[in-house]
């Protein structure tokens, strides 16, 4: 079989048509095999320590929302509330500026240099978050730099995701690509278990009144030698072989975006990308990011002190860590469908319950319901982005994925903490999280049906 022919292949089970030959930049398996088992665990690590700076410089604002709201703000009210978490629904907005901007130059210039751009960006922004005078110093000024370092936040975050699992999932061999993946997921997990038992240490030795003062800034301020590290080892790599491939061929995408935009196939896979990781909105803002904010406030006579809504969403967090490259690995065996089908349909099942036993105000009751949720959780968590990445070829990836991510990102799980704050105070229910876990686990299980099994395959270049 001549190199041509292999090349046809590989864009027929992507469900591409082939392109004349001469014209057509594939990188198949023995370009992937270039890259030796020491450069894909260097990349895997940098990818996981990357993954882990951005999103504890993304998600301690979620998890210290109420000392942002009494500072910046001027009250831990309702509305204050509201309005803080308007804040977080603002770096959602921001992010398909994000992920056109940068997965254009993503899939223009390759993945290497903007992804340790992006760090830099997002660390900056965090560290300037915890440098705002309070609201009772500069009155109107502090929410106003606060919405725009969130938006800051949010574009590096909208360049972040499908340009890490990208640059992972180039480098992994075929067989095992998820599971390599995988471990990008588990550094954002970590992330915010370091965030949450950070932030309780902080409470405990210096108490809440003290947080409450000024010691909530602490996080903030350590995304400096975070992002320091982070970049220094994301500046260190190379370039992907898969990207290397289209460089070296003269074959990248003149405009990647309007590539992406313009073609049926990949309009097709967009909208999958939108519908598929409906889930993760409640998944991971609702059961990590909200969710110590959810137990202090939410839950009337029943409300959980921030430290022990700290600690309880921290036990979830490890049990997700555990999980997710034992779900990983089982999908490079059994597929990607049934892993993510098993995963809805648990969500779908344990929400109810699970939520029940949180609202109890226990906090072993609610240990136990976060735990179970975070395993069920896990499946999707661990699956669904190399999904994602494996849908589109390597000359489009990062601004396709980007894309549909950000867009399903604002729909599902931007709004998520807005959204649940005013059904929880209209209503009457603290539940309400728990049915949007149920309505985003049918979309996410409704969609499955659209994807193809891509276990296995190699990554379609063009």
């Amino acid at each position: 079989m001549t190199t041509s022919d292999r090349l046809d292949r590989t864009s027929d089970r992507h469900g591409e048509a082939p392109e004349p030959s001469g014209t057509t930049a594939t990188a198949t398996a023995p370009d992937v095999a270039s890259a030796n088992d020491k450069v894909v665990r260097k990349a895997t690590v940098a990818g996981a320590i990357g993954s882990f700076v951005e999103w504890y410089d993304y998600g301690i604002y979620g998890l210290l929302v109420t000392y942002l709201a009494i500072n910046i703000m001027g009250e831990a009210d309702a509305g204050n509330l509201f309005l803080t978490n308007v804040g977080f629904l603002v770096s959602f907005i921001a992010r398909p500026f994000g992920s056109v901007i940068c997965g254009y130059l993503g899939d223009k210039i390759g993945r290497k240099s903007l992804l340790a751009t992006l760090l830099v960006l997002i660390s900056a922004a965090t560290a300037a978050i915890g440098l705002i005078p309070s609201s009772t110093v500069i009155g109107v000024a502090a929410p106003v730099l606060l919405v725009l370092l969130r938006v800051l936040q949010g574009f590096s975050a909208g360049g972040e995701v499908a340009g890490a699992m990208s640059f992972v999932g180039e480098y992994a061999p075929d067989a095992r690509r998820n599971y390599m993946m995988s471990f990008i997921a588990v550094g954002s997990f970590i992330a915010l278990m370091f965030g949450s038992v950070f932030s309780a240490v902080l409470i405990t030795t210096l108490g809440e009144d003290t947080m409450t003062s000024w010691a909530w800034r602490i996080p903030f301020l350590l995304a400096v030698p975070l992002g320091y590290v982070g970049f220094y080892i994301r500046s260190r790599l190379e370039e992907t072989p898969h990207f290397k491939v289209l460089r070296e061929q003269n074959t990248v995408v003149r405009n990647p975006l309007r590539a992406a935009l313009t073609s049926p196939r990949h309009l097709k896979a967009i909208v999958l990308t939108i519908f598929l990781p409906a889930l993760n909105g409640p998944g991971y803002y609702l059961l990590f990011v909200y969710m110590p904010t959810y137990m202090k406030t939410s839950l009337g006579d029943h409300n959980f002190s921030m430290l022990r809504a700290l600690m309880v969403t921290a036990f979830s967090l490890v049990a997700i860590a555990i999980c997710i490259p034992l779900m990983a690995r089982l999908s490079d065996r059994i597929g990607r469908k049934p892993v993510l089908t098993l995963s809805a349909v648990a969500m779908a099942v344990v929400s109810y319950p699970m939520f029940r036993l949180i609202t109890t105000g226990e906090f072993g009751l609610a240990c136990i319901g976060t735990v179970v949720l975070a395993i069920a959780f896990s499946g999707h968590a661990a699956v669904v982005h190399t999904v994602l990445a494996e849908m589109f070829p390597t000359t489009v990836r990062y601004s396709a994925y980007s894309i549909g991510f950000s867009i399903s990102t604002i729909i599902f799980g931007g709004s998520a903490p807005l959204l649940m704050t005013e059904l929880i105070e209209s209503t009457g229910s603290n539940l309400i999280p728990a049915f949007a876990s149920i309505l985003t686990a049918l979309i996410t299980l409704v969609t499955i049906a659209f994807v193809r099994e891509t276990k296995g395959q190699p990554l379609a270049s063009s």
